[in-house]
């Protein structure tokens, strides 16, 4: 118990630390990735208002019968998020990693993201 404890409160210490410095605005919006046990969730936050301006996440790949967790879904869900920012007309954004490597799925999503043109 004390291993897992201590891998979340280092996570938890990556992600205020990057927090300080990351900021997303309307032009150039923060991407934030949050991972669960099951599920990938991806946004773009404008945090001078506080407003989440786009939204995905592999709930409904899960109930398509599928796998959730894949780094295939994870690199779709970052094509469907970059295409949803050139709808929206953004062409910059910031990456929030919220604490995880860069490394897998987080990679794949980000990878599919910048696959549509959007540059971090």
């Amino acid at each position: 118990m004390e291993g897992v404890k201590a891998k979340r409160l280092a996570r938890e210490r990556r992600k205020r630390r990057v927090r300080k410095k990351i900021f997303g605005t309307k032009d150039k919006p923060r991407i934030s990735v949050y991972k669960s046990n099951r599920y990938l969730y991806a946004q773009l936050i404008d945090d001078s208002t506080g407003r989440t301006l786009a939204f995905v996440s592999s709930l409904k790949y899960a109930k398509r019968g599928g796998s959730a967790k894949s780094m295939e879904v994870a690199k779709r869900l970052g094509e469907e998020l970059g295409k949803l920012a050139k709808e929206k007309g953004i062409t910059k954004a910031v990456f929030d990693r919220n604490g995880y490597p860069y490394h897998g799925r987080v990679k794949a999503l980000a990878d599919g993201i910048r696959r549509q043109g959007i540059k971090f």
